[in-house]
């Protein structure tokens, strides 16, 4: 597998700015906001590192990668400072490897994890299941929310 090479800055993408601002965003409206309390760029920095857990951003296997060391410069922020922050962040909103609301799209489509339900007393894909039943998923927040092109059709499940 290749990986790519350069700054970690160089490795970071739209889609992380994206997943780490929903991450904010879900931290300002708690009540009491956790936000109010403490410095801004140290939240920043828990809040990508937090997404980089949720998305195995520190894993070397990943085409997408960074070290905690590099992510520690990037920022400006001590790694275990973003870490201990992560943690707390991770606690307060209950997040989880691969929560499919803060997943990166492409990890989403290639994991199964995400979209295992639970159907009279079955553990099956959501993707095998009929439209209307993903539908109802969809909404109840149990699976991810993708276009319709991240489920398996009807003529692949043949």
């Amino acid at each position: 597998m290749s990986h790519r090479r350069g700054g970690a800055s160089e490795r970071l993408d739209a889609e992380y700015a994206e997943l780490t601002r929903k991450l904010v965003a879900k931290l300002a409206r708690k009540r009491p906001s956790p936000l109010e309390r403490g410095e801004a760029r140290i939240w920043a920095a828990g809040a990508l590192y937090a997404v980089g857990s949720v998305n195995s951003l520190f894993d070397r296997a990943q085409e997408l990668h960074v070290t905690g060391d590099e992510l520690s410069v990037l920022t400006g922020v001590p790694k275990s400072t973003m870490a201990n922050k992560a943690k707390l962040i991770r606690d307060l909103l209950r997040l989880r490897r691969l929560d499919p609301e803060l997943c990166r799209r492409e990890l989403l489509e290639r994991s199964p994890l995400p979209w295992l339900v639970e159907v009279d007393g079955l553990i099956v894909d959501a993707r095998w299941l009929p439209e209307p039943l993903q539908a109802e998923a969809r909404r109840r927040g149990l699976i991810p929310d993708l276009p319709r092109d991240a489920a398996i059709s009807d003529s692949e499940a043949a």
